[in-house]
């Protein structure tokens, strides 16, 4: 059985974009695989706290106080759900360039120091590497504007994929999809083309991280 851990970062809720994707992707997974589990964090309606100053504190402590561990018990909660999932679905909007503070406070409260990534100098000049391996994640977008991509008017503007690119190595990702929606701000046929273009992106990829004959990730890397 697998376990996807659907991360909600929009917002918006009814005119979301993204979540609607999201949607159309546990569905159509569940459809070929029923017995598997969804696990829905909400940090668009239920954002994690920002950390602070006592929190790096008691994350970096060797023993913790009463305190420190209940301050933590929220980061531990949201770690365990990541080093459960083999898939992650990750639904974010783009704002102002970049991901959502919600989502931002999500990455800040997973990626610990011996947690989800130790630190070794012995390493040398790459001292981190990711305790977790194996999982996938899917990206799933909205932008406001278009030509993101090399050439594009805005190309070098998207901070959102890049970033959580860059991130899920610490989640232990090793393969990374993308399905984006551009032109939501314009909201004419382009921006018709854009979402039909992604919504029918989903179900090959679902085909294909699934198996066509329902088979999920842990069976075909047993048998690869």
């Amino acid at each position: 059985m697998n376990k996807i851990l659907r991360i909600d970062a929009s917002a918006r809720t009814s005119r979301s974009l993204t979540r609607t994707l999201a949607d159309r992707f546990t569905d159509s997974w569940l459809t070929r695989r029923p017995g598997d589990e969804v696990i829905l964090r909400d940090v668009g309606r239920n954002p994690p706290a920002i950390i602070s100053e006592d929190w790096i504190a008691a994350a970096f402590a060797k023993e913790r106080t009463q305190e420190q561990e209940q301050l933590l018990a929220a980061s531990e909660e949201l770690i365990a759900e990541v080093a459960e999932a083999q898939i992650i679905v990750l639904a974010a909007p783009m704002y102002n360039y970049g991901m959502p503070a919600a989502l931002k406070a999500w990455f800040d409260q997973v990626v610990r120091v011996d947690k989800t990534f130790t630190f070794d100098l012995a390493r040398g000049d790459a001292p981190l590497e990711p305790v977790f391996s194996g999982k996938t994640l899917i990206l799933l977008t909205s932008w406001g504007e278009f030509g993101f991509g090399p050439g594009g008017p805005n190309e070098g503007r998207d901070c959102l994929t890049p970033h959580v690119r860059t991130a899920a190595r610490y989640l232990g990702v090793e393969t990374f999809h993308h399905i984006g929606i551009e032109f939501q701000e314009f909201g004419d046929e382009r921006f018709e083309a854009s979402r039909e273009s992604a919504f029918t992106a989903i179900e090959p990829l679902v085909e294909k991280l699934a198996g066509p004959d329902g088979q999920g990730t842990e069976n075909r890397k047993a048998a690869a």
